[in-house]
């Protein structure tokens, strides 16, 4: 089975760079690579934040800013790439065409982001859909979808199970500025839509979860339906 998981910022640099989590990831990510094609792709998170709020403030067009969180997410890749080894990619990976010929000669494959306006959710939904992976999870630091922010209200309600299409309308529906709850963006949903990717969104956080999701046992988060 060929995997795609989308390592969120929120997961990996939490507030600064989560090294205990890098480690047990990357020997997670080993351990699967025995059975399964992986390919990961790591967020920036606060990272990525730290240096583009003073670059707005500094008068930075937004592409500037994207070229911004690029680079953070590729700092990321560079850390997980350290993590990994010798069983993945030398340098962070920029195209689609060398990671499916990674995937397909036994690499595990890592990427961070890769042109402005896209965001690493929306760079691993095209890449499962290039790779023709079998799978894509989603791994933030909440449990899966909600009807709105589970950090701001407590009576939020997480879907167990959610309809490619829905999942695009509840997109557009969420408010893009900053600060609001966000799920993934756009073209990460539409991607998931026409492609008919299966895809999970689960908390990274809990490995043996993740796990679960892949071996299809029981597992907490949201599945998308396609068809």
């Amino acid at each position: 089975m060929k995997i795609v998981i989308s390592l969120g910022g929120s997961v990996i640099v939490p507030d600064g760079i989560n090294e205990e989590y890098f480690k047990k990831f990357a020997g997670f990510a080993k351990e699967l690579h025995k059975r399964h094609g992986i390919a990961i792709v790591t967020g920036g998170g606060r990272l990525a934040r730290k240096y583009i709020e003073p670059a707005r403030r500094f008068g930075a067009n937004e592409t500037f800013c994207d070229l911004i969180g690029i680079e953070a997410t590729r700092l990321n890749s560079r850390l997980m790439i350290a993590a990994i080894g010798e069983d993945t990619n030398s340098e962070p990976l920029g195209d689609f065409e060398t990671a499916r010929n990674l995937v397909d000669s036994n690499k595990i494959v890592v990427m961070g982001g890769t042109h402005p306006g896209h965001s690493t959710d929306a760079v691993s939904a095209i890449l499962a859909d290039y790779i023709n992976a079998d799978l894509l999870i989603n791994a933030t630091n909440v449990d899966g979808i909600y009807d709105k922010d589970p950090k701001k209200y407590r009576d939020a309600v997480m879907y167990e199970e959610l309809s490619a299409d829905r999942l695009v309308d509840i997109v557009k529906s969420h408010s893009l500025d900053a600060g609001n709850y966000k799920l993934i963006d756009i073209l990460a949903a539409k991607v998931i839509q026409r492609s008919k990717i299966r895809a999970i969104f689960l908390n990274g956080n809990n490995l043996e979860n993740i796990k679960n999701a892949i071996a299809g046992k029981k597992f907490v988060g949201t599945v998308i339906r396609n068809g």
